[in-house]
């Protein structure tokens, strides 16, 4: 065996342990920064009632956040914040403050900003992560049902943005985090209005993430293929479709526990988008933009063989 082959037997099993060692620290090192991240800050989580918002609020609760839990029922919003107080130690939490927020009622949001405000006089770091969902053809769809997704998924949250806007903005501070479906990036069929509805919140905070960037405002966007409600509760949509494809992670969906880390992640680093899924949907997103073509007749297939 010669001494070039020897040495190359040598040095490459150094190199991929220290490359893994590498990463591995760097992991380390961002996830003991995250936990420091919410300490003191005034966090607002507009649906706490959801998995996800369940989840982040037991995460940010434990990590010292002043937190403000919206939901839409007050009885749930006080069990929660009493889980909270059960599950910490008093001495170095804060206890929640309880918002009923509903974004059915839109004439409802001036008094709750008002209320938000009030609540600790200013805030840190916004998540937004309600969602209406609806699976329907286009023309079985009712106006109303429209309208009731926009004013949930676009006016709502845009509205309650507006809402904080200029307090963040006189203090130079604030992260806004969107929890957006990745269909705010593409679209498929039978959630024609869940769709656009998820397109226009995304494009309003694409747009937003360059107005205040001289305030020193931080816009992230995190898009995922779905939130599964457990570990093991999730199934796979029908698999006759082809884009039902896109929803499937290892087969489950994104579970609560990851994507609150990756919320919390985000409020570390400040990256301004994430996208969790696996390789078949992020294909599909740049198949769009490269290959519109190719990607409309991948969507009109799996539509032709769901009615067979």
């Amino acid at each position: 065996m010669s001494l070039g082959w020897t040495t190359t037997v040598l040095v490459v099993p150094i190199v991929v342990v220290l490359t893994a060692g590498f990463f591995y620290l760097y992991d380390v090192i961002v996830g003991l920064l995250s936990k420091t991240s919410v300490r003191n800050k005034v966090v607002l989580i507009t649906d706490a009632l959801s998995g996800l918002g369940k989840e982040c609020a037991g995460v940010f609760h434990k990590g010292g956040a002043r937190l403000i839990l919206c939901g839409k029922s007050w009885e749930k919003l006080e069990e929660l914040a009493d889980e909270l107080a059960n599950s910490s130690d008093p001495t170095v939490t804060f206890p929640p403050k309880l918002v009923l927020l509903d974004f059915d009622d839109m004439g409802s949001m001036p008094e709750v900003i008002d209320e938000i405000l009030e609540c600790y006089g200013c805030l840190d770091i916004l998540i937004f992560n309600n969602s209406l969902k609806v699976k329907a053809p286009a023309q079985s769809l009712s106006l109303e049902m429209d309208r009731l997704l926009m004013d949930n998924n676009y006016f709502g949250p845009i509205t309650l943005v507006k809402g904080v806007l200029p307090s963040m903005i006189s203090r130079r501070n604030g992260h806004l985090i969107l929890v957006n479906s990745i269909q705010g990036k593409i679209a498929i069929p039978f959630r024609t209005a869940y769709s656009a509805s998820k397109h226009a919140v995304q494009a309003f905070f694409d747009c937003l993430r360059a107005e205040v960037e001289e305030f020193g405002i931080s816009v992230s966007t995190i898009n995922h293929t779905f939130i599964c409600c457990s570990a093991a509760g999730t199934t796979s949509a029908s698999k006759s479709l082809l884009w039902s494809l896109l929803f499937v992670r290892k087969p489950l969906g994104v579970s609560p526990e990851e994507a609150s880390a990756e919320i919390v992640k985000t409020l570390s680093n400040k990256k301004k988008e994430v996208l969790i899924a696996p390789s078949l949907p992020k294909m599909a997103i740049y198949a769009r933009s490269f290959f519109p073509n190719m990607f409309f007749s991948v969507m009109a297939a799996g539509v032709k063989n769901d009615k067979m």
